[in-house]
């Protein structure tokens, strides 16, 4: 059995539910085959500027991003290339698996940036775009879900790389 881990780092700006999303994911492990384990190291970045030298470690060799915004702050929407960017700096090959996730979905009726910019900016950006609302538990597992499918397929991209020089 083959055993794959993949570094998740989590961000974008404060207050905008990282910590909530990861709390309201639940993994079944019903999508995936039998004959490999994948395990999705979550790393909740910080969204302030003032912890990033602290937790700079946290970027290194990241294989998957799940950037997050809150749909009623269109500055969290904006933060989110910055975050991308440090993301994309800091990732191990050119292959950067990653999804926008807009959140509070709960709070509709002060919508701020509407689904169809979102879901266009993810992808310009080749991110797959969910929208979820943690404080509801509503879709929180399928940005991870997304993320774990699309890090296998970079996997068994590389394996059959290998193999076809073998």
């Amino acid at each position: 059995m083959v055993k794959l881990r993949a570094k998740c780092v989590l961000a974008g700006d404060s207050t905008v539910g990282k910590s909530a999303l990861v709390h309201g994911f639940r993994s079944e492990s019903a999508h995936f085959l039998k004959n490999y384990t994948l395990e999705l190291f979550i790393f909740d970045s910080s969204g302030k500027e003032i912890f990033y030298d602290m937790v700079e470690s946290q970027w290194e060799h990241t294989a998957t991003i799940c950037l997050v915004y809150d749909i009623t702050n269109e500055a969290t929407f904006n933060s989110c290339a910055k975050w991308l960017e440090r993301a994309r700096t800091q990732a191990p090959s050119s292959q950067l698996a990653g999804v926008l996730v807009g959140n509070k979905t709960d709070l509709a009726c002060r919508r701020a940036v509407e689904y169809t910019q979102a879901q266009e900016w993810a992808a310009s950006q080749g991110l797959e775009y969910f929208e979820t609302s943690a404080k509801e538990m509503e879709n929180c597992d399928a940005p991870f879900h997304s993320l774990a499918r699309a890090f296998h397929h970079m996997y068994e991209e590389k394996l059959e790389h290998i193999r076809s020089i073998v």
